[in-house]
């Protein structure tokens, strides 16, 4: 009897033995000590972008260096073309059936500039994809270039809104000095009609860029204006009050702007 329950508690052991195997492969710390680094330093970066996209992350200084690379990729992928495409379908889609336009010229639409109607990859292409910190002056001297290729997917939508009889109005944190270099590239890419190009003066460069974009629109609004949408890849470019009666976010996770 005894030789029989052998094999039995045998098998118990070895049953118990294998279940916390498996049990402990699932542990995300043991997954890092083994072959799947390079896949969790993947899903870790993945996670990373769609939190800073979520605004869960914030006020990032630089792209983590383990990150750099993914970001990279991202940015310079048909991912990254098909999401942006994306969001401004949804933008098409919301303008054809929300509005009901008074025509009295107050009915409006505000664009960011930067990586909403101008690319800055060629310049963050030499400079780390966001892994070195951000340098102002360097940046500055890029823009006054007049550049920066125009992102497709919102300069047809940028046409499409101003057809429809919607003033446009152009919000940057770009510095005043800069205001004849960029409407030298605006114009080179192929925006034009925009009823007012709104840039940071003296009073505004110290101001937070998200307060100064709610005064801003305040102006506007207390100009009679309504804002129906608003197109930005910073969330800064919609917080505050008043706000638009829908915004719309084009990915970005290569900087952070407060």
């Amino acid at each position: 009897m005894q030789m029989a329950k052998t094999p039995a508690v045998f098998l118990l052991i070895f049953s118990t033995l294998f279940i916390s195997l498996v049990s402990a492969d699932w542990n995300i710390l043991n997954q890092r000590k083994r072959n799947s680094v390079r896949a969790n330093l993947k899903s870790y970066c993945e996670s990373w972008r769609i939190n800073v996209e979520l605004n869960n992350i914030r006020g990032f200084n630089v792209v983590p260096q383990e990150c750099v690379e993914y970001v990279k990729k991202y940015m310079t992928s048909s991912q990254y073309k098909a999401d942006s495409e994306r969001a401004m379908e949804e933008v098409k889609l919301y303008i054809s059936g929300c509005c009901t336009l008074r025509g009295d010229g107050k009915d409006a639409w505000i664009f960011d500039i930067d990586d909403t109607l101008l690319s800055t990859l060629p310049y963050f292409k030499k400079h780390g994809f966001g892994g070195n910190k951000l340098n102002a002056s360097s940046l500055e001297a890029w823009m006054t270039e007049s550049k920066g290729p125009a992102l497709k997917h919102t300069l047809s939508l940028f046409h499409d809104i101003k057809d429809r009889g919607l003033r446009i109005f152009l919000i940057s944190s770009r510095k005043e000095t800069l205001r004849s270099f960029t409407v030298d590239n605006l114009i080179k890419v192929g925006y034009h009609g925009w009823t007012s190009l709104i840039l940071r003066g003296l009073e505004d460069e110290f101001m937070e860029v998200k307060k100064y974009q709610s005064r801003v629109r305040q102006r506007l609004v207390d100009e009679g204006y309504r804002i129906w949408g608003i197109v930005g890849d910073q969330w800064s470019s919609f917080e505050g009050l008043p706000g638009a009666k829908r915004t719309f976010k084009l990915p970005n996770s290569m900087y952070y702007i407060a």
